[in-house]
């Protein structure tokens, strides 16, 4: 049953990130609130920091229309060409994108009017860096936009996680496990980070919605699960014991399933806004 544990997705292939595009529908939600919410206007010049497949870097170039310029940064090189090739087919004239790393920018100072990250907040190795370099390169007056999804994400498989653990007798990693789970921001952690760096936070904006899966078997080996999460799970565990872990798991998850015809999970959405 444990197949997925297996897996492994080369994220530097070129075939792999060719296929990406699905991963929107997990960034979707968050970053159709962002574009909800940000206010866009003509000959504005924006950042999106860590990009991706390019979402929603080219739906803002695009919205924005020629007359603004939207550049995206992001570390992750196998994208780029990704992304170009989208430019290119879509025929999309103001994209810059930057090869780098967001905690330090070769930006100048007061460059941006606008800078939004998409999901972003969760993968920073250094949150209080890049807000502090976002800050310098803002514009005075300008707006940060960000979504995340905070603490509180996936409550109810991670309540059968820590069950399992228990029935296992394997609670000597319930500190690793609430480690893992603490270490996603919460709005008000990020409002205060914001606040650290300079920026005058204006709203935070709360909001979720729901993964439904027939079974947990289906959660365990979606594409979006095995890609974004598993790896870290399975760091939470010997590796001796990792197909006794998620047996075990994968049966209480369809269990929880059978019961409550289906297996649903919760997302949470945070859009925070700041000015500089």
């Amino acid at each position: 049953m444990t197949e997925y544990l297996n897996n492994r997705f080369n994220l530097d292939d070129p075939a792999t990130v060719a296929v990406l595009d699905d991963l929107p529908l997990w960034s979707a939600p968050f970053g159709l609130m962002l574009l909800e919410h940000v206010k866009l206007k003509p000959r504005m010049t924006v950042l999106d920091i860590g990009f991706g497949s390019g979402f929603p870097l080219l739906e803002l170039a695009q919205r924005l229309g020629d007359s603004s310029t939207v550049y995206g940064i992001d570390p992750w090189a196998a994208v780029h060409q990704r992304v170009k090739q989208k430019i290119k087919i879509f025929d999309i004239k103001n994209v810059k994108l930057v090869e780098g790393d967001a905690a330090a920018m070769d930006f100048e100072d007061n460059t941006f009017d606008l800078i939004v990250s998409n999901t972003g907040v969760n993968n920073f190795e250094d949150v209080p860096a890049v807000f502090r370099e976002c800050y310098r390169v803002a514009k005075p007056g300008a707006t940060i936009a960000l979504t995340t999804n905070p603490k509180g994400h996936m409550v109810e498989f991670y309540e059968i996680l820590k069950e399992t653990i228990h029935q296992l007798d394997m609670d000597h990693l319930t500190d690793k496990l609430d480690a893992h789970i603490d270490h996603r921001h919460t709005s008000e952690t990020i409002f205060n980070l914001l606040h650290e760096s300079g920026f005058a936070v204006s709203a935070v904006l709360p909001r979720s919605f729901t993964m439904s899966f027939a079974t947990g078997s289906a959660f365990l080996n979606h594409s979006l699960i095995r890609i974004g999460f598993m790896d870290a799970w399975k760091a939470l565990f010997p590796a001796e014991e990792l197909n006794r872990v998620f047996t075990t798991l994968e049966e209480n998850l369809n269990a929880a399933a059978e019961e409550q015809m289906g297996f649903n999970v919760t997302i949470p959405i945070c859009y925070i806004e700041g000015m500089r």
